[in-house]
């Protein structure tokens, strides 16, 4: 049957585009290789798509639970989401320059600080990461998804369970998450360059969803509710203010560190500055701010605990109004807006940038989309309905991975900012031999490591306090300092990094080469004709040209 092993692993390598002058190597695919013009179609507007979905999603709601409940006031907690989202849109300014500059996501620009093996380090981090909290964000959206249906059937809400007690898991919540797995899987067939539209459709979804309980509540409470007029009642407020602030530093961190997976889209350098500037924050703070509005409101007229979590308030009203036919109407469009925004938040900041991450470790055979869905197998086997109900430990120690993610932030700035101040020579991050300046020794960038090792393990002490509970009051200091874990973690790394760089320099600074100079695109291995070279690049400057 002409069946070949050589003929099968030709088969599994990673689709090419039609007349492809690139090659899938060791280091590089499609999804790795410079930009080319023609794919950059991010305009600011796009990005102000981007970070609306980013930032109006169900996490931002709910951090006014963790304020709050770190003893600050609304208004206090308010102040630190707009302080916070603003510091958030600086962050994602200076991570995403080497994107919309060089048009190279984070699994290759990590190469230059870490070294070509090196680089491998950062990446499964945030793979791992990713995977883990894609399992809980698909089971969310598995949970609003099931209170959509229940909008329609109203006796789906109390459907008779068929799982054991221990598996945590509803009949119910399982068919709202397979549903749910239905929409979203299609959806990782959207090319990154062509999200736009999605973008948008989820975020109008959402803010729908948020202006309907708003409205809601504060017409029935007659103003934002009792929780909304209760004093602080943190012991020190500066460090509870604090440490909000590295809160909301830490919940969008990945995403901030991995701003070049979605900046080199774009199709002119500051094209995503001013959405990181202005879109970054008010949406952050104003879900969080409708967040802690509705919650205050809602607890008042519906009486009970606080229901921080929309998607569970939007099941308790139903249940309130006993499944009235208005009521199940409005519930109906509001949980709508709910899916739809973890399918958006699962898109940005899981599967596209994770789905990068797995293509960096093995190029050949793997690309965004099929990085994607390995990320969706692994998050639902780690089976998050077990997660959440049993290992309240595990979700603290899965929020604590900034003590990981902010050295990492901080190595990469200095080495661009600072280190190499913007240079980079293209052709060698997709060299993997000693004649590569970002080879370092056998592939690997020692100063990173100690760095990042130095940066960390400060933070670990109370990352274990916090664990565990009934460590006593000497431990005082370490928790506090690891409530600044993105702050302080960020800025030891980037100080410690550029002195190490300064004591012991690394070969190579100030040469550059540029993406058109470059043989990336046209062949890694330099295997390209120079007549293939030569009609590439008219068609980048026929591209470029018609971009302005």
């Amino acid at each position: 049957m002409g069946w070949s092993w050589p003929k099968l692993k030709e088969r599994l390598e990673c689709p090419k585009d039609e007349n492809a002058t690139y090659e899938n190597t060791t280091w590089s695919n499609r999804d790795l290789i410079p930009i080319p013009p023609e794919r950059q179609t991010y305009g600011v507007w796009s990005y102000v798509g981007y970070w609306t979905v980013s930032g109006s999603c169900i996490s931002a709601w709910s951090t006014g639970s963790t304020l709050l409940a770190f003893g600050l006031s609304p208004q206090q907690a308010i102040a630190v989401v707009v302080v916070g989202g603003i510091l958030s849109g600086l962050l994602a300014v200076v991570c995403g320059w080497v994107g919309a500059r060089h048009h190279i996501g984070f699994t290759v620009s990590s190469r230059f600080s870490w070294g070509m093996r090196g680089s491998y380090f950062p990446v499964i981090l945030r793979v791992f990461v990713a995977s883990m909290w894609f399992g809980m964000q698909a089971y969310w959206g598995g949970q609003a998804t099931r209170v959509l249906i229940g909008a329609i059937i109203p006796g789906f809400a109390h459907l008779h369970n068929s799982f054991s007690a221990s598996s945590h898991l509803q009949t119910n919540d399982f068919i709202g998450l397979v549903i749910w797995m239905c929409l979203f899987i299609p959806g990782v067939l959207i090319r990154p360059e062509k999200l736009q539209i999605p973008f948008l459709i989820c975020f109008l979804f959402f803010c729908g969803s948020c202006l309907g309980l708003l409205i809601w509540s504060v017409s029935l409470a007659h103003g934002a509710g009792s929780l909304f007029h209760q004093p602080a009642t943190a012991p020190n407020v500066g460090w509870a203010f604090m440490f909000g602030i590295t809160a909301i530093l830490g919940s969008w961190g990945s995403g901030t560190l991995g701003q070049s997976d979605w900046t080199r889209y774009a199709n002119r350098p500051y094209a995503p500055t001013l959405s990181q500037l202005i879109a970054s924050p008010l949406t952050i703070a104003g879900t969080a701010t409708i967040g802690i509005i509705v919650t205050s409101a809602s607890g008042d007229i519906l009486g009970g605990d606080m229901q921080w979590n929309p998607i569970y308030l939007l099941a308790e009203i139903q249940e309130h109004y006993h499944s009235s036919p208005g009521v199940r109407a409005c519930v109906f469009f509001a949980s709508l807006g709910m899916v739809s925004s973890q399918f958006s938040i699962s898109v940005v900041l899981n599967s596209v940038s994770c789905g990068m991450d797995m293509a960096g470790l093995w190029p050949k055979y793997i690309n965004i989309r099929r990085g994607a869905y390995i990320m969706t197998i692994i998050g639902i086997a780690i089976q998050p309905w077990q997660l959440l109900a049993t290992a309240e430990k595990f979700l603290t120690v899965l929020s604590g991975f900034g003590v990981f993610m902010a050295p990492a932030t901080g190595i990469m700035l200095a080495d661009y900012h600072l280190v190499r101040r913007y240079k980079l020579k293209m052709d060698d991050l997709y060299t993997g031999d000693s004649s590569s300046i970002y080879w370092f020794r056998s592939g690997v960038n020692w100063r990173a490591f100690v760095t990042f090792v130095a940066a960390m393990w400060p933070l670990l002490p109370g990352l274990v306090a916090t664990v565990n509970s009934s460590t006593g009051r000497q431990w005082t200091g370490w928790i506090r300092l690891y409530n600044l874990t993105f702050l302080v973690g960020l800025a030891m790394s980037f100080f410690m990094f550029w002195a190490l760089n300064r004591l012991f320099p690394v070969k190579g600074l100030g040469e550059e080469s540029s993406m058109m100079e470059s043989q990336i695109t046209y062949g890694i291995d330099g295997s390209a004709r120079a007549s293939d070279i030569e009609s590439q690049n008219e068609k980048r400057k026929e591209a470029v040209a018609s971009s302005l």
